[in-house]
């Protein structure tokens, strides 16, 4: 049996004097005691509570969801008695798991007794992709449950079987999963849409390829923001057939797979929503030099994505979208610098990293062919 490892030696010297006094019993007993360093202590270990029981957060809203306790309140407060009817929950567990939705402000409790939907549990419900995000996350806390032995990398991840397009196009038998990829991705892809079309101008823009744009969720807004512009989607065959009928006569559809398939010609923007952080460095790196060949001179690259924080890593991409991407297998999260460096290797100029208002929505990266 291999013996646990030795941590290092101490080295006190080497670590920085606010580390020190974080590591020192004297100083908490201190700061327990002086005014300003009591909230500051207080402060740090309500943040530092929070990590810890944030796994139990996220469970506890996993519980809101598929009990629909949000949905029914959205039509009007309600009794303990009547949500338990409605969820299925018995009254007393049912009442700390609305306790708990309280803590996490997405619903309240009046003097009366009575529930109600919280502004935060209402745009919960509105945003659109949140509620099918959490529903799946089942099998993402499956993947966790040794976060050890899968940081190790000796878990077989279910997510690496959750999203089978990322390893190559879907057989024909695969219309299940086809359909499954396409609705997630539509649900999800609205607020990038919507936040994607805040940091960019198409202006001039004639004709825009969207590769791996799913069922043209990306696309339908650009077309509303530039109604006359030309507009393609390539993707797979069995994703392209889920594309809503009202958009079809919008939309050029190319079917294809970008592993194997040229793309079609004419477009001189090609947009990559949501796509780099699904694959490896090595079919990134192939992904956009074919981007770079099938544009004119002057044409440009447009990327969305959630972009990691890089030196300066982010509460949300470094955290959820990194894991997330880990457990897939087969992508990571980039920071825009990366990305840059990828376009830039490529042979695009003009690279420009723009941080949305929303980064664990998307950022965007763009740049030019010369």
């Amino acid at each position: 049996m291999n013996a646990e490892p030795r941590p290092p030696p101490a080295r006190p010297e080497a670590l920085g004097f606010l580390t020190r006094l974080a590591l020192s019993p004297r100083f908490h007993k201190l700061a327990a005691r002086v005014p300003g360093l009591r909230w500051k202590a207080r402060r740090e270990g309500e943040e530092l509570f929070s990590i810890l029981s944030g796994f139990v957060q996220s469970q506890a809203l996993v519980a809101l969801v598929e009990a629909r306790a949000l949905h029914f309140l959205a039509s009007g407060p309600m009794e303990t008695e009547d949500l338990s009817r409605r969820c299925a929950i018995q009254p007393a567990p049912l009442v700390v798991l609305l306790k708990a939705g309280a803590a996490l402000k997405l619903l309240s409790q009046d003097r009366k007794g009575m529930w109600h939907l919280a502004p935060r549990g209402a745009a919960f419900l509105a945003v659109p992709g949140l509620e099918p995000m959490v529903r799946h996350h089942h099998v993402l806390y499956r993947d966790l449950s040794d976060p050890l032995a899968f940081f190790r990398g000796q878990t077989e991840t279910e997510l690496a079987g959750f999203w089978p397009y990322v390893f190559g196009p879907l057989a024909q038998e695969d219309a299940g999963l086809a359909a499954r990829y396409s609705r997630l991705m539509a649900e999800s892809q609205v607020l990038v849409a919507e936040d994607t079309m805040r940091l960019v101008s198409l202006t001039h823009c004639q004709h825009l390829l969207d590769v791996g744009g799913g069922t043209g969720a990306f696309l339908a807004e650009v077309a509303r923001v530039y109604p006359r512009l030309t507009l393609s989607l390539f993707d797979m065959p069995a994703v392209l057939a889920a594309v809503p009928s009202a958009l079809q006569d919008r939309l050029q559809l190319c079917p294809g797979d970008f592993r194997a398939d040229p793309f079609p010609q004419g477009a001189d923007t090609i947009s990559l929503i949501r796509v780099l952080y699904d694959h490896s460095d090595v079919s990134v790196g192939a992904l956009i030099a074919k981007v770079f060949n099938s544009l004119p001179s002057g044409g440009r690259i447009l990327i969305s994505e959630p972009m990691s924080g890089g030196d300066q890593p982010d509460p949300a991409t470094d955290v959820y979208f990194a894991i997330y991407t880990l457990a897939m297998r087969t992508g990571r999260t980039r920071s825009a610098t990366e990305i840059g460096r990828i376009l830039g290797s490529a042979g695009f100029t003009d690279i420009r990293p723009r941080r949305g208002d929303r980064p664990y929505v998307t950022s965007v990266v763009t740049a030019k062919k010369p």
